[in-house]
């Protein structure tokens, strides 16, 4: 339910969205949770358009969004160890100076605290915090509750997901709710006055249906959009000009990918939706001295980025290392402050 109405999931998606797709489509249209075919993305299928009714809401106060219409923002992945208040507020330190936001993540392998306590803890620590709100493990009754608690810790904003669904296995005694999907939690925690981020995956198939249920974000209440991986900047360049085509006029933010050694070169290019240029690996992973060739590679590529008309920012996103969250930290803060000088 949102804006009054009772919407009816589609029965065939195992996560009970309404707007879909997700990120988690393969090439071959399948679905990431048992290989059904997505009924988003079946032959022929269009964009699920946002016909609710919302308040039009200006774009609440928020130091990410301010950084984002100067049109270079930095934001950083929270790479941090789970329950671990203290190494949060390590990583976080590490983290200062190089970036505008950090990005709070959401993992079906790797549950932390609350979402309200870690915006407090990353406030505590002089972190801006932008915190992900997924729908696997909170009903509608908790996210409200969440949303509530997120405004009393003093989040700067909120990054709306689906959320991916657990892996084979990863505690299957465990109920996935997903009461709301993506699209309709960013309606929901626009209209109790946050600022929204809302994902978009323009590698992850019906590519051609990508740009268009961006905009139907935009159309639910969202103030910003956080593309996953793309191969190139140039097609980044031509997702955002599909998307302004199409209406959108919110900032966003591109994804550049963190990798400094072989696992965290390979984690990257495990999942579906998310892609990372192969070559460009290989030839970090060849270097003599594959850590400064890793940082190097992602400056360069967060230029490029910043380059392309419509792109306000970028997200330093991926394990950065192998040798822990504050080496990881050191690699994102090496990159952001390198970002920075160049501006």
């Amino acid at each position: 339910m949102a804006g009054g109405h009772v919407e009816r999931e589609v029965p065939s998606c195992p996560k009970r969205m309404v707007f879909g797709p997700c990120g988690g489509v393969h090439d071959d249209g399948s679905c990431e949770v048992d290989s059904r075919p997505c009924p988003f993305a079946a032959p022929g299928a269009a964009v699920v358009r946002w016909d609710r009714e919302a308040p039009v809401r200006p774009a609440p106060e928020s130091t990410l969004l301010a950084a984002a219409r100067a049109g270079a923002a930095v934001v950083t992945d929270l790479t941090i160890p789970p329950f671990d208040a203290a190494g949060l507020g390590d990583v976080v330190e590490a983290l200062s100076g190089s970036c505008d936001a950090v990005l709070v993540g959401e993992h079906q392998n790797r549950p932390d605290f609350p979402p309200s306590l870690m915006a407090a803890l990353v406030t505590q620590a002089g972190g801006v915090p932008w915190v992900t709100l997924a729908c696997r493990d909170r009903n509608r009754v908790v996210l409200e509750q969440e949303l509530a608690g997120l405004a009393v810790a003093g989040v700067d904003g909120v990054l709306c997901v689906t959320g991916d669904a657990r892996a084979a296995g990863m505690r299957p005694e465990v109920t996935q709710v997903f009461d709301l999907d993506g699209t309709q939690l960013a309606a929901l925690a626009s209209q109790t006055g946050h600022a929204v981020a809302v994902p978009e995956a323009p590698s992850a198939a019906p590519r051609q249906l990508r740009p268009a249920r961006l905009f139907q974000k935009q159309a639910a209440g969202a103030h910003l959009a956080v593309l996953n991986h793309v191969g190139s900047p140039a097609q980044v360049a031509g997702f955002v000009a599909a998307a302004r085509a199409e209406g959108l006029t919110i900032p966003v933010i591109a994804g550049v990918a963190v990798y400094t050694d072989e696992r965290s070169a390979r984690v990257l290019q495990r999942f579906p939706g998310l892609d990372v240029d192969p070559a460009q690996v290989e030839r970090v992973l060849g270097a003599s001295d594959v850590r400064e060739a890793g940082i190097e590679t992602a400056v360069r590529e967060a230029r490029a980025l910043l380059a392309v008309a419509g792109v306000s920012g970028v997200n330093l996103s991926g394990l950065a290392s192998e040798d822990g969250a504050l080496a990881g930290a050191h690699v994102k803060a090496e990159i952001g402050r390198r970002i920075k000088e160049g501006r």
